[in-house]
């Protein structure tokens, strides 16, 4: 099985297209919390797992698909650019990259999340991605990054755009009475920044449907992009 391993670890290596200078940073963000985190508690260690990679990978991600849409859609607004990053960024698409590459098969996982279908948990795959993303940072800079963003979502920015809502709030507020579902609600989750430029984050909500947050410049634009984003993660756009 180790061998079986050290074969997808090679060829993921190969798929991403970066040479890591340190393997450490390939180990860790390929090691799933499973892997001795109770053990490193114990024992007062710092943990070997990849979630503080996942944490800055998710960053990493973010940054790079902003100067990406930045860049690439001059003309679109502020809602219409939080959509699209949403769209990219979120556990879906990570887990759609993360299958293309088979990260899966490189996973080190314990037995125990192995034998619950570890390697093909769409949140377990996401996860992967976002720290690898990180490691590849940390490995080579920002540049190396990009380069590895440009080849792993290169599907994914080829994939045709979301159908624009001239008013997405309102459009997800009759497919949840098409469901028989009380009206969304929507609470400001954080706000940061400065008093002139704040940065909002807005949480969305509708009973039985998992909540989801979206970020905007004003809270208005920040509920737009939540409502958009809920629509596309439940299929109706």
């Amino acid at each position: 099985m180790a061998n079986i391993r050290a074969e997808a670890v090679t060829a993921l290596v190969q798929r991403l297209g970066h040479d890591f200078r340190d393997p450490a940073l390939l180990e860790r963000a390929l090691t799933h919390s499973s892997v001795g985190e109770g053990a490193d508690k114990a024992a007062g260690k710092p943990a070997r797992h990849n979630e503080r990679l996942e944490f800055l990978g998710d960053r990493v991600l973010g940054l790079l698909v902003a100067q990406r849409l930045h860049h690439d859609f001059p003309a679109a607004d502020e809602g219409e650019l939080s959509s699209r990053l949403h769209a990219l960024v979120d556990k879906h698409a990570c887990g759609r990259v993360g299958e293309a590459l088979k990260i899966g098969d490189a996973l080190r996982l314990s037995p125990g999340e192995t034998k619950t279908g570890g390697r093909r948990k769409e949140g377990v795959v996401a996860d992967a991605v976002e720290a690898l993303l990180a490691a590849v940072f940390l490995d080579g800079g920002l540049e190396a990054a990009r380069a590895v963003f440009d080849r792993a979502w290169a599907h994914e920015l080829a994939s045709p755009a979301p159908r624009a809502l001239n008013n997405p709030k309102s459009a997800l507020q009759e497919w949840a009475q098409g469901h028989g579902r009380p009206l969304p609600s929507y609470r400001v989750a954080s706000q940061t920044g400065s008093d002139h430029a704040p940065t909002f984050t807005v949480e969305v909500s509708i009973e039985g449907v998992e909540p989801l947050t979206a970020v905007g410049r004003s809270r208005q634009d920040a509920e737009k992009a939540a409502a958009t984003a809920l629509l596309q993660r439940e299929g109706v756009i």
